[in-house]
């Protein structure tokens, strides 16, 4: 099936064999966040004024309200009973550093939020709509998306990725797995890569992964349907969605068990896991101020006290993002 790192990448080097250019190893001088975003940029290609992935995307407004359950987790200020609302912002991408990617394509799509608590500090979260990832650490990543740019079509065989696929069964299977265009990025669910320590007011700890579920429920298009659809329809469609009324998701925390590895991404917990209702996010309308969206920068390491990580991949995609983020603001 295609899909954003392997298909969908290689789709794009047919028409463009200029970005599929073969990768020496990474100056050993930088850092592996450093080494992350070079390598998405040898994928993609760098586009001035876009970020290195997930280049694509929207960004809508709404609340967050916590449930009653959510203070039995965490003692983070935003999980705890509110006078009103917290707010939030929202940001829906697909999963590809091509900005013009077409929504039609194959890949995982992204879902980020920024909450802005009532002291003025916040707290973002970053999710996928795949359970899963395809390696177990942020040095596997890096070479997984280095295998892809020097994978073009003119690669002998076997290529850098097969290589790599033949070697990592978790990247081989999800690269492989389904990933079928949705109605709307509101029925879609979204699930966190790594795992966080949570703390409760009575010192309780629980280790969990963030799971965002679509109150509409969970709807995809046919092939037939996709066939029909324009390149931005996913955006032009959610803009639609909040102007009829708010578009809500369940904010769940998927808990882990003894045994379960909470430092391994690539290893899914069984849907059997205990879940537990943190919230509802309820998106309300879509933003009109560009210049504010695009400095918009979601940290998947922006955590509250009461909230850790867990993983240390989360501090790699945290340092990565900054670097990205100053090189798409960099004048030209």
């Amino acid at each position: 099936m295609w899909t954003l790192l392997a298909a969908v990448v290689l789709a794009v080097h047919l028409v463009n064999p200029a970005v599929a250019v073969a990768q020496q190893a990474p100056p050993s001088q930088k850092s592996v966040p450093e080494q992350l975003v070079d390598a998405f940029n040898a994928v993609f290609g760098v586009h001035p004024g876009a970020r290195s992935n997930h280049a694509k995307g929207v960004i809508l407004e709404g609340t967050f309200t916590p449930s009653a359950s959510a203070a039995s987790v965490s003692k983070a200020a935003h999980l705890q009973k509110q006078k009103s609302p917290i707010p939030v912002m929202v940001r829906f991408s697909a999963g590809s550093g091509l900005p013009t990617v077409p929504d039609t394509a194959e890949m995982p799509r992204g879902m980020a939020v920024k909450f802005t608590l009532a002291d003025g500090s916040i707290t973002d979260i970053v999710v996928l709509s795949f359970n899963g990832f395809p390696v177990a650490t942020s040095e596997e990543f890096r070479d997984f998306l280095l295998a892809i740019s020097a994978s073009g079509p003119d690669a002998p065989k076997p290529t850098a990725l097969d290589k790599f696929l033949s070697s990592h069964p978790a990247a081989k299977a999800f690269v492989e797995a389904p990933k079928p265009p949705p109605v709307s990025y509101a029925t879609l669910p979204y699930f966190g890569i790594n795992t966080f320590k949570f703390t409760n007011a009575k010192g309780v700890a629980t280790f969990g992964r963030y799971q965002l579920r679509p109150v509409s429920g969970e709807k995809f298009l046919s092939k037939e349907q996709v066939s029909k659809m324009g390149p931005d329809y996913l955006s032009d469609e959610i803009g639609d969605r909040v102007r009829r009324g708010p578009v809500k998701f369940k904010f769940m925390l998927q808990v882990a068990e003894r045994g379960d590895k909470i430092d391994d991404p690539s290893i899914a917990w069984p849907a059997s896991r205990k879940t537990v209702e943190l919230g509802t996010i309820a998106i309300t309308k879509a933003t009109t101020e560009s210049h504010t969206a695009d400095k918009l920068l979601f940290l998947p390491g922006a955590v509250v006290s009461g909230i850790e990580a867990a993983d240390p991949m989360i501090a790699a995609r945290s340092a990565a993002y900054p670097i990205s983020f100053i090189r798409r603001l960099k004048p030209q």
